[in-house]
């Protein structure tokens, strides 16, 4: 969530708290654990960094690749393919 008023002075960006805490808490730390041993995390982790954003919101914005992955392998019923590549 990014803080924004006016001509002002921008805040730093924060993780929203909506929603349910013990969720985000598992997504938290599967995030940590992904940018270190998932290489599409990890390169979007490394990419969005580069580009100036600061690890916490790069960190939520693996949490949300995660979550996407998560509800593509439970509405395919398919495994998880690392070597996928949406063509």
């Amino acid at each position: 969530m990014e803080r924004q008023s006016g001509s002002s002075i921008l805040g730093r960006a924060k993780l929203s708290k909506a929603g349910p805490a013990k969720v985000r808490a598992v997504l938290y730390m599967a995030a940590i654990v992904a940018t270190k041993h998932n290489p599409h995390i990890k390169a979007l982790f490394e990419r969005l960094l580069a580009k100036g954003k600061s690890k916490m919101s790069a960190l939520g914005a693996c949490m949300r690749k995660l979550v996407h992955l998560c509800f593509g392998v439970l509405k395919t019923q398919k495994r998880y393919q690392a070597e996928y590549q949406n063509t």
